[in-house]
């Protein structure tokens, strides 16, 4: 069982480039791969020595992410199931650029392998050995957040803008071509023919989930050229002032149970 503190303290950390990079993910698939990684200490360097060679496995129960996305323990059980069945097939896609200026396509999957436990309620993840670099012994280049940020998102259209943003918090604006926000979204066909479209079913529903559940002001607008086609999208987005309160209180709240679970009773102050 994962204690409030715990969760509290759990984050999500991933490359930038990662970060930036068609994910292939639905909603339970990016919770359970999330929670595996809150799992996972990214940062010592030893880790990924050992990982880039035969990966690294996580274990994700149906009771921790009942809690964590607040689901009943049914529907914990069967998204966790249907996400691990088919997570051995989604897969990271992004461009480089090659030695002769070509643009070349990079792909590599999430998991070598994943486990299924029925009626011990949990699944067993095995990283890739691929993934490992985007994942473990980050120094720099990275992109952080808390888990409980993005744990209320119910599309992942938001939580993908999210980490979009979160990969950029160092100067809190964000400008995309719109070709590579489409990949990075991975919006689909009728969004990238009509601007109207993506607009209503991926923008503007992200945005405000974004800055309702995840304590972030975002604004947004379109660039276009001289035919009026958007070419591109602007971001600007700084943490709501407003939403520091509850967590403040959140973490106060916190304290004094973990004070009375100690038995030492409340916290008093002069």
């Amino acid at each position: 069982m994962v204690l409030p503190e715990e969760a509290e303290a759990r984050h999500v950390s991933m490359s930038n480039r990662l970060a930036r990079s068609a994910q292939g993910l639905n909603l339970a698939e990016k919770r359970l791969v999330a929670l595996g990684l809150a799992g996972t200490d990214s940062v010592p360097l030893n880790h990924l020595l050992l990982a880039a060679n035969a990966g690294w496995k996580m274990k994700v129960t149906a009771m921790e992410y009942a809690t964590t996305f607040e689901v009943d323990p049914t529907t914990a059980y069967e998204q966790l199931k249907s996400a691990s069945e088919k997570l051995f097939e989604r897969y990271v896609r992004y461009e480089v650029r090659g030695r002769r200026g070509q643009t070349d396509q990079k792909k590599f999957r999430w998991v070598s392998g994943a486990h299924y436990a029925p009626g011990e309620g949990y699944v067993e993840l095995n990283f890739s050995p691929e993934i490992a670099p985007h994942l473990l012994g980050l120094r720099s280049q990275f992109t952080t957040y808390k888990l409980r940020q993005a744990a209320a998102f119910d599309s992942v259209y938001a939580w993908r803008l999210f980490e979009l943003l979160k990969s950029w918090q160092s100067t809190g604006f964000y400008t995309t071509a719109i070709e590579d926000f489409w990949d990075a979204m991975e919006a689909p066909p009728s969004c990238r023919k009509d601007f109207k479209a993506l607009r209503v079913r991926v923008l503007e529903p992200a945005v405000q989930a974004i800055s309702a559940k995840a304590g972030m002001l975002v604004e947004w607008k379109p660039v276009r050229s001289g035919s009026r086609r958007v070419t591109s999208l602007e971001f600007r987005f700084r943490a709501d002032p407003q939403q520091k309160l509850p967590i403040e209180e959140d973490e106060i709240a916190m304290e004094a149970a973990k004070q009375l679970l100690l038995g030492h009773g409340p916290l008093m102050s002069d």
